[in-house]
């Protein structure tokens, strides 16, 4: 989202006859294997992405960035709303919509999951608003589009077949309410700085300090009767700095690895912030080369496609990075002023994270059963660390 300082010139230069000739968008397509298994590739077909135009009128910037919720009209400002990944075969793998405001403009990128993970779309995002504004060189390198596989052998994997039914029949979608979290670099050293006083070290990171403290808090407002009950803190690494060698920052894919820490909910109340972030630290730690290389080897021989029933919440799910640049970009009308989500996979506990517009700010947006986001509003103890945007 942008300000609505608006020019538009035509420029035409070699940067788009790469794009012409090196990225034909197209579908998925399937190989059906004689063990009953089947195969997806991208057929570059030149089948195109989805590019809408819209006007939300009467709608202002501050209308959908200064309640304390964010609102619902928001998710009419992105593309492709419902499809799930394995639709890419029918429908774009990449839809954009920009929608004039009263005084700004929302731009809503939809891509598919399995094409691109955050690091890409950023990238992505990044130099076509450099491409738009006539920049004949890109600041940073061009996509690295040859894929990176463990083993050519393993090449196309074989993913047993299923229908879509059973992705979807069992999973029911929750009232859920979604707000922004601010958390200034002040306040992120101060908890980074409690932490490690707590367990003793200087290696707990502002970033683990941060998602420990706001999973603490999360799971004491979920006002769990059991507490014995077990809660899990679902995230993702980055792969890309940590294979041998490092994979390239600008390679276009997914170079993510799942992790998940599981404990009651006794436990983590008991124990509390440095403790948890202690554990995020050291299962990051255990994410090296040799590692990220068994956990790929083993999902290529044993393959299996999540669903919305798989990422039901026991906890807290966290997704983004802050490792991309949100608010460089500029497509000719002024930098963002403000991210917000579209609806896809929003389940109670999912918290997407944003680097914030002052620097080392972090911005966390959770969607959440109403009255645990009612409840972490009203603690005081969780809401002093958070600070007014």
């Amino acid at each position: 989202m942008s300000n609505v300082r608006h020019h538009n010139k035509n420029h035409n230069f070699s940067i788009t006859i790469y794009v012409a000739n090196e990225v034909s968008i197209g579908r998925f397509a399937t190989i059906i294997h004689e063990d009953n298994t089947t195969s997806f590739f991208i057929d570059c077909n030149n089948e195109g992405a989805q590019f809408v135009h819209a006007a939300a009128n009467g709608v202002s910037v501050a209308d959908v960035i200064q309640p304390i919720h964010v609102p619902k009209i928001v998710y009419s400002f992105f593309p492709l709303n419902g499809v799930a990944n394995y639709e890419g075969t029918s429908k774009p793998l990449l839809a954009v919509q920009v929608t004039e405001l009263v005084d700004g403009i929302f731009i809503g990128i939809s891509i598919n999951h399995t094409v691109a993970d955050a690091t890409s779309f950023w990238h992505f995002v990044n130099s076509w608003s450099e491409i738009s504004r006539g920049y004949e060189c890109l600041s940073k390198p061009a996509p690295i589009l040859e894929r990176w596989f463990l083993h050519d052998k393993d090449c196309p994997i074989h993913i047993p077949l299923f229908e879509s039914e059973q992705l979807n029949n069992k999973y029911v979608p929750q009232p859920l309410e979604e707000r922004v979290f601010h958390f200034s670099n002040k306040n992120i050293a101060k908890l980074k700085a409690k932490a490690n006083a707590e367990i003793g070290t200087n290696k707990i990171s502002s970033l683990q300090s941060l998602l420990s403290h706001f999973f603490l808090y999360l799971v004491r407002n979920r006002c769990i009767h059991d507490p014995n009950q077990e809660v899990q803190f679902r995230f993702t690494i980055g792969a890309r700095p940590r294979m041998n060698p490092p994979l390239p920052q600008q390679y276009l894919g997914n170079a993510i690895q799942g992790a998940v820490i599981c404990l009651k909910a006794r436990e983590l109340l008991e124990k509390g912030h440095g403790y948890m972030a202690w554990e995020i630290n050291k299962i990051i730690a255990m994410h090296n080369d040799e590692t990220l290389r068994n956990l790929l080897e083993s999902w290529t021989k044993n393959p299996k496609i999540s669903s919305p029933v798989n990422l039901i919440s026991k906890g807290m799910i966290m997704s983004g990075s802050l490792w991309v640049d949100i608010y460089g970009n500029d497509f000719g009308w002024g930098k963002p002023v403000a991210v917000r989500t579209g609806p896809a996979n929003k389940i109670d506990g999912l918290v997407n994270m944003f680097p914030g517009v002052e620097q080392g700010s972090i911005d966390l947006e959770a969607s959440l059963l109403p009255q645990t986001l009612k409840g972490m509003g009203s603690d005081t103890e969780f809401m002093d660390s958070v600070t007014s945007p």
